[in-house]
């Protein structure tokens, strides 16, 4: 823990992959909770981006040592994640309280100081906010196996006021992101990453991004947002990083809402179900928004961002493309009878 708490400090001296080498075996037994374990692989996790990037882009480390790599894909293979860090350790994972007014802070800070806690921290905060989308979501689920229609109504609403609120949320990041800060680490390594003792060859991973949030995508297969084979694709790949109970609920609101609206001809079901879309949009919107500032802002210098995001991703190309999947799902309200 120790290592992982002075990451930073290791990193801009140039000494935490000798730290790092020097580190005995570490064992899991005394592990059990899943919070102990989810902490566990998130420290882990943070040392390895540490080790692999220490000496930026150029650079980075080929051989994770077995010393860290065999309980890192121990823990990993027990939580049914990949061995690397993912947007479900860097934020939902990696926040405490700070006081007892419900102030929190982030638990492994990386390079970039403040800046960088508060991607993290408004990042954590928007998926709090999506929170009671989430259980509006499930509401609108069980609502809909009984053609409920007022319910169904009812738990759209909950959802709307969800993205909203994220979207709210995630303006704090103005507040929070210093437009001048340079990303020297490239999470995506075109000739992966050998897991001494675990793996022979390299093993090509995706870093860790916004793009693997579990919460929007519970919202696309809530409202049923249809995507191009290709960015169909590659939304069913990123699933692969969240944890498998997410996985789930993303598959078990995967149903049939928007053809049940488009069968009923009621014109309040359908403003519903609209407005939910609109929120939708208009969050994407946002996001898009964001990312072409930064990038505009720093004219393009960073060659680890190279127009991709965090996790290696085309990223402008990707988040139109997905929002506008999420305009074509508006449907033509029926006229009123």
């Amino acid at each position: 823990m120790d290592i992982a708490c002075n990451l930073t400090h290791l990193i801009e001296s140039r000494t935490l992959r000798d730290v790092v080498q020097k580190m005995p075996e570490l064992s899991l037994h005394h592990l059990h909770s899943h919070r102990e374990l989810r902490l566990a692989r998130l420290a882990l996790g943070i040392i390895t981006m540490g080790y692999v990037w220490q000496e930026g882009q150029m650079a980075p480390a080929q051989v994770l040592p077995r010393n860290i790599a065999v309980p890192y894909c121990l823990l990993s293979q027990k939580l049914c994640l990949p061995p690397i860090l993912v947007y479900a350790d860097l934020v939902l994972a990696n926040w405490k309280l700070k006081d007892p007014n419900g102030n929190i802070e982030v638990i492994f800070s990386l390079p970039g100081g403040e800046t960088c806690s508060g991607f993290l921290i408004v990042s954590m905060l928007v998926e709090k906010a999506a929170g009671p989308g989430i259980m509006g979501a499930l509401e609108v689920d069980r609502a809909l196996k009984t053609s409920d229609i007022s319910g169904i109504k009812e738990g759209l609403s909950k959802v709307t006021c969800a993205l909203k609120s994220m979207k709210e949320t995630f303006e704090l990041m103005h507040c929070k992101f210093d437009i001048k800060l340079q990303w020297r680490n490239n999470p995506m390594l075109p000739n992966g990453l050998v897991y001494e003792d675990i793996s022979d060859e390299p093993v090509l991973l995706s870093g860790g991004s916004a793009g693997q949030s579990s919460s929007i995508q519970c919202f696309d297969a809530l409202l049923c947002v249809q995507h191009s084979d290709e960015t169909a694709a590659f939304l069913a790949h990123i699933r692969e990083y969240m944890p498998a109970p997410h996985q789930r609920l993303i598959h078990s609101l995967s149903g049939s809402l928007r053809d049940f609206i488009m069968s009923c001809s009621n014109p309040d079901l359908c403003r519903s179900y609209n407005s939910c879309i609109t929120a939708l949009l208009d969050l994407r919107n946002y996001h898009i928004n964001t990312v072409a500032k930064y990038r505009l802002c720093t004219g393009g210098v960073g060659m680890a961002l190279d127009s991709r995001g965090t996790g290696g991703s085309n990223i402008m190309g990707f988040l139109k493309t997905v929002r506008n999947n999420t305009q074509n799902a508006l449907i033509a309200e029926p006229q009123e009878m």
